[in-house]
């Protein structure tokens, strides 16, 4: 529940749960299919982020696959880039029984100043595939003043937010690659698991 949300300083206050939300509107919104069902509801100790809970392959099999080329983690690994993921651990990332990977735990997304920490950063510099670049110039397209993917977000996010995303879609358009770990901070979460 959101009331149970503890402050951090660089986000507002009682947030975390509608970020956690907005990223599976993105996953879904962009055909990623990377976040677990999500929704804000209201409940016994008030209103919250719900999320299906995923039976899945444990957090060492997630740590193996952090340096590994696979196909599921790179996806990820957009998803992450696009909602400027802060907090991408290794136990944040969900191998599933049937090979697909799951991302969760994203209330430290959507600020509108760089943030990137992941633990993935295999496909640093790496060009985008031409599926990639369609789900970049989508979510271009749906963060238009009248797109579907801003209607969806505008009630939960700030439009600075939701701005300062269709300009990091806008980058990643115009580099075609994967991004760098920025200089400016440190590029791996604390603790990596």
């Amino acid at each position: 529940p959101i009331r149970g949300e503890q402050p951090l300083w660089d986000f507002p206050e009682g947030s975390l749960a509608a970020r956690e939300t907005a990223a599976y509107l993105v996953s879904e919104g962009l055909g990623l299919g990377v976040v677990p069902p999500t929704i804000l509801r209201d409940g016994p100790a008030g209103e919250g982020a719900v999320q299906l809970w995923i039976d899945h392959a444990g957090v060492q099999r997630a740590v193996d696959l952090v340096n590994a080329s696979d196909e599921g983690l790179r996806r990820l690994a957009l998803f992450d880039a696009i909602v400027n993921n802060g907090d991408r651990k290794g136990g944040h990332i969900l191998p599933l029984s049937d090979g697909r990977i799951l991302g969760v735990d994203h209330g430290v997304t959507f600020a509108a100043e760089p943030k990137l920490r992941t633990v993935l950063w295999a496909w640093r510099s790496k060009a985008f595939t031409e599926e990639e670049r369609e789900i970049i110039a989508s979510g271009l397209q749906g963060l238009t003043d009248n797109g579907a993917l801003r209607a969806q977000l505008s009630p939960i996010l700030d439009g600075e937010e939701i701005d300062a995303m269709a300009a990091r879609l806008s980058d990643l358009a115009t580099t075609g690659c994967f991004p760098e770990p920025s200089p400016d901070w440190p590029p791996l979460p604390w603790p990596l698991v």
